[in-house]
């Protein structure tokens, strides 16, 4: 035991007639003890463990040789980190007391803390950042759990609560769940080696569709098998979903930011990946409500849908759809009526623009000013000089109306009319 502060100072000297009152000599006592050892740190095994109703923990320091009561008040117990428990090694922090009506002195705790857990602390979080910097803490790897597992893995000791507690909420929940156990030590020498090969067991010969990994609380060092490199490796490569359910649930290790889930307790592990009758009922209701509710609005709008095809209703929207067409087609109508009516009049005017042009042109409209067609009678040709006529010839002249017959007495070709 180490101490720090003043040491005692020894008692003065008192006449040898002189008799102390026990509370007298109490009082030196407590004086010298409390003013020597304000403060000491004292390192030693837990035992004689008893929490108080009052929230104050009683406990006692021993070693081969002593034994030192203890005590830490309930505003100091309820911020410790670990759970204190007997035959663990603890270094504690506080000043000597000595209590009068008893006669007793003991430590007045004011920090707690497992010896060698500041070391460990150090080295597990070197560990756990050198881990992460390789990516096997990453939440993209993590994987979700199969809904309804038929076989699960369980990685724990044979005999430990954990198994029990697993078996236990497994049977009540999913009875037809089959539960492969791969037996390991999860504390002391070796652990880890064991813990990790039976992972990489259930992974080759495909043990389970779902891994839980896992053991009750401890201290510190108990649970340092699972943040072992070699499981927290195990774990990252594992193919199949990993459940970590190591301790109480205010217990982490690195085997926690491994695997794909982490479970407070064993229990709570079970019952992740186990389904409640119950639960698996209410869903496939729910869905079933939520299917049924889907075709009743389908349904609905297909039935509004439909009222717009009554008969009278197809007849109004053929109606409105055919009227414009039909006014459109009316007034095509109307529009080539009034065109071919305007080109039958314009070509009836040419017509007979043509018509008083041909007429003004006719040799007949000539002949009305009297003036007549002569012609050879044989050949028909009309003459339009007396050459080659002789007395005798015979021909035809034709008039505005009529036609007459002549014979050539005689002919002068210079004979101007």
């Amino acid at each position: 035991m180490r101490q720090a502060g003043r040491y005692p100072r020894p008692m003065p000297r008192k006449p040898e007639d002189r008799a102390f009152t026990v509370s007298e000599i109490t009082s030196l006592i407590k004086g010298t003890l409390e003013e020597g050892f304000p403060e000491v740190l004292v390192e030693g095994e837990v035992s004689n463990c008893r929490p108080s109703s009052s929230g104050h923990l009683y406990f006692s320091l021993k070693d081969r040789e002593a034994v030192l009561s203890a005590v830490m008040f309930r505003n100091r117990f309820q911020t410790l980190a670990f759970r204190v428990a007997d035959g663990m090694l603890v270094r504690a922090r506080g000043a000597i007391s000595v209590y009068p009506p008893r006669g007793s002195y003991q430590l007045v705790c004011e920090r707690l803390q497992a010896a060698g857990e500041g070391d460990l602390l150090a080295m597990l979080e070197e560990r756990k950042r050198r881990l992460a910097a390789e990516g096997l803490f990453d939440e993209a790897r993590k994987r979700p759990l199969p809904l309804l597992p038929s076989r699960v893995a369980v990685v724990t000791s044979p005999t430990g609560a954990a198994v029990r507690d697993i078996l236990r909420v497994l049977k009540r929940r999913s009875a037809g769940v089959d539960v492969v156990v791969l037996p390991a030590p999860v504390q002391g020498e070796g652990a880890d080696t064991a813990i990790a090969a039976q992972i990489v067991a259930a992974n080759r010969w495909g043990l389970g569709d779902v891994l839980i990994v896992g053991r009750g609380g401890g201290s510190l060092e108990d649970l340092l098998p699972f943040s072992s490199e070699a499981v927290v490796r195990a774990i990252a490569g594992s193919g199949i979903p990993v459940i970590s359910a190591v301790g109480h649930e205010t217990d982490w290790t690195l085997a926690d930011f491994a695997a794909d889930v982490r479970a407070p307790t064993p229990s709570a592990a079970a019952e992740m990946v186990s389904a409640a009758r119950e639960d698996l009922l209410s869903r496939v209701a729910a869905l079933g409500e939520s299917v049924r509710e889907a075709i009743l609005r389908r349904l609905e709008r297909a039935r509004l849908l439909l009222e717009r095809f009554t008969a009278e209703g197809l007849e109004r929207q053929i109606d409105a759809y055919l009227q414009p067409l039909l006014m459109r087609a009316d007034d095509a109508r109307a529009a080539l009526s009034d065109g071919i009516r305007a080109l039958v009049r314009d070509a009836r005017h040419r017509l007979e623009l043509a018509a008083r042009d041909v007429a003004s042109c006719s040799p007949l409209a000539v002949l009305d000013r009297g003036y007549a067609v002569v012609t050879r009678e044989r050949s028909r040709t009309a003459l339009r000089t007396v050459e080659g006529l002789a007395g005798g010839d015979r021909l035809r002249v034709r008039l505005a109306r009529g036609a007459l017959s002549a014979e050539v007495k005689e002919t002068h070709a210079d004979e101007k009319l």
